[in-house]
C-alpha cells in the first residue's frame, strides 16, 4: 500500500470537538478499509495566508492538522470525497510519500544524510 501524508485546514471552532470528530472520521475511514494511520499531528490555530471561501463562508483563521497513513488508492478517493463534502474543511492536500516502505525509508535517510552527514567517520 502506498504511504500518504494529508495536510488539512479546517474552520476554527471554539470547541475542539468539531475538529476531533473530523480527524476521527478520517482516521476511521482509512482503518475501516484496511489502511494504517501512522501519525496524527495538530499544528494549532493559525491565521490563514489569505481569506479562504468554502461552502459560501469566508474564513480568516483555521486549524491545521496532518495525518500520515498507508492505504489503497480506492480508499484515498473515498477520503477525498469525504473532505470535499464536509463543511468544516477549508482546504486539504494529499502527498504520496512512496509506494513501498523502502522508498519512504530511503527518502528519510537521504534527507538526514544531507543534514547530519551520517556517512562521516566518528
Amino acid at each position: 500500500m502506498p504511504t500518504y501524508q494529508m495536510l488539512c485546514i479546517t474552520r476554527h471552532f471554539k470547541e475542539y470537538q468539531h475538529i476531533r470528530e473530523l480527524v476521527r472520521q478520517s482516521a476511521m475511514h482509512v482503518m475501516d478499509k484496511g489502511g494504517i494511520v501512522r501519525n496524527l499531528n495538530y499544528w494549532g490555530t493559525l491565521t490563514l495566508p489569505q481569506r479562504m471561501r468554502r461552502h459560501n463562508v469566508t474564513e480568516s483563521t483555521g486549524d491545521y492538522w496532518t495525518m500520515h497513513f498507508d492505504t489503497s488508492p480506492r480508499t484515498l478517493r473515498g477520503l477525498n470525497s469525504i473532505m470535499r463534502r464536509d463543511p468544516r474543511v477549508l482546504r486539504w492536500t494529499v502527498l504520496s510519500l512512496g509506494s513501498k516502505i523502502e522508498d519512504v525509508a530511503a527518502a528519510s535517510y537521504k534527507n538526514l544524510k544531507g543534514t547530519y552527514n551520517l556517512d562521516a567517520e566518528p
